[in-house]
């Protein structure tokens, strides 16, 4: 809990720095590849996190590995952070920032979860109509769930419209349980 109030607070104060520069888009993909960087390699989540290695090393490593592929403003961040002691929490300073992005462009996160996969006339058909129904723009996340067998189940927030085959199965399946039917 106390890592995401720092990480959110971080976050925050860095988005409005970018707003203020004309730099978000710029800083929203470069928090991006930090967070696909830190979930892809368990190193250098060991790295941000290790009280032994000194930050001015941590400060080499990220511009080792992050200088030549994110922006000036950026890099100055992770200095920032690193150098009072918060690189434990860039990870999910960069996923908070992400969050906040999205609720500064009014950007709705919308998950399908389906047994195959979408082809790309139904994910533009479920993208339109989701962009409709919430009357913003959609990021639409595809998720592979076999146990559906059919159809799609989708999430947006707090809300879920189940539209597979199997809660069709389970509706009929309630449905003949509640009700006593006799043969004749």
């Amino acid at each position: 809990m106390r890592e995401t109030r720092v990480a959110s607070r971080y976050a925050k104060s860095f988005i409005g720095l970018c707003i203020d520069q004309g730099k978000l888009e710029e800083a929203y993909n470069d928090m991006s590849l930090i967070v696909d960087t830190c979930a892809g390699s368990k190193e250098l989540k060991l790295l941000l996190k290790s009280p032994i290695i000194k930050p001015e090393k941590k400060v080499k490593v990220f511009k080792e590995v992050f200088s030549k592929h994110i922006g000036t403003l950026s890099n100055t961040f992770i200095s920032i952070i690193t150098k009072h002691g918060r690189e434990n929490y860039l990870a999910e300073i960069a996923i908070q920032f992400q969050q906040q992005y999205k609720e500064h462009k009014k950007i709705i996160t919308a998950i399908v979860s389906s047994a195959a996969g979408l082809d790309e006339n139904i994910r533009s058909a479920v993208l339109k109509t989701i962009e409709d129904s919430v009357k913003s723009e959609v990021e639409l996340l595809e998720k592979k769930n076999e146990k559906l067998i059919g159809g799609l189940v989708i999430r947006i927030g707090d809300k879920q419209y189940d539209a597979s085959i199997q809660r069709s199965i389970n509706d009929l399946k309630k449905t003949f349980n509640q009700r006593h039917f006799t043969a004749n």
